[in-house]
């Protein structure tokens, strides 16, 4: 049963994950701007339009990633800001991926504490509990406000939530290979342990007794 759970988790926490990303995208997309907003946004464009330097720190990398998306704009300059906001919106959707997943995995490590199985109506909590949290964030002022112009916010938020899912599954890479090592050392005491057994009560030598 647990090993089932575990297979069925992944399948529907992965697809949940995305469902959660074509939701954002959708919204994103079809709430951003056509143009710019009038502060910094109109700046950013222009600058990466034309591979220029902005204000301090510059954001070089946002820079180059919202040039190659400006080229989807052709020939029509009039484009270029629509298409910019657009990275914008693709950010801060997969931005929502990545936090619907860092909450499933605490859930579940909240959830499987202390060797609990991970059962059916576990993982229907966990998955809901991350749909609700990312899906609200979607909608929240701040996001959403960001997700539809170009500015840099969206791209920090979209890292900042792949770095720490990174974080989480490093860690909970960490220590499967952790257990598994202790498995392997277990099972090694166990086997000197039945050849000291065999070495006692048999003229035989351990190898004769228990060949590899």
């Amino acid at each position: 049963l647990l090993k089932w759970s575990k297979m069925d988790f992944k399948k529907i926490n992965n697809w949940t994950g995305w469902l959660v990303t074509l939701i954002a995208c959708t919204v994103y997309i079809m709430t951003s701007e056509a143009a710019s907003s009038f502060w910094d946004c109109g700046e950013f464009i222009s600058t990466a339009f034309k591979l220029e330097v902005g204000h301090p720190p510059g954001a070089p990398f946002w820079m180059l990633i919202a040039r190659v998306f400006a080229l989807f704009a052709g020939d029509d300059v009039t484009r270029v800001a629509y298409w910019i906001n657009i990275f914008s919106a693709l950010c801060s959707a997969f931005a929502m991926l990545f936090l619907f997943w860092t909450t499933t995995a605490l859930a579940k490590k909240l959830s499987t504490q202390g060797g609990a199985e991970l059962t059916k109506g576990k993982i229907l909590g966990i998955v809901v509990s991350g749909f609700i949290g990312a899906v609200a964030y979607t909608f929240t002022d701040t996001v959403w406000f960001s997700a539809v112009e170009g500015e840099v916010y969206s791209a920090s938020l979209f890292f900042t939530a792949i770095v720490f899912w990174l974080i989480l599954k490093w860690v909970s890479n960490l220590i499967l290979d952790k257990k598994s090592q202790l498995k392997e050392q277990s099972e090694a005491l166990k086997a000197d342990k039945k050849r000291e057994t065999a070495e006692k009560i048999s003229p035989v030598s351990a190898d004769e007794a228990y060949p590899a």
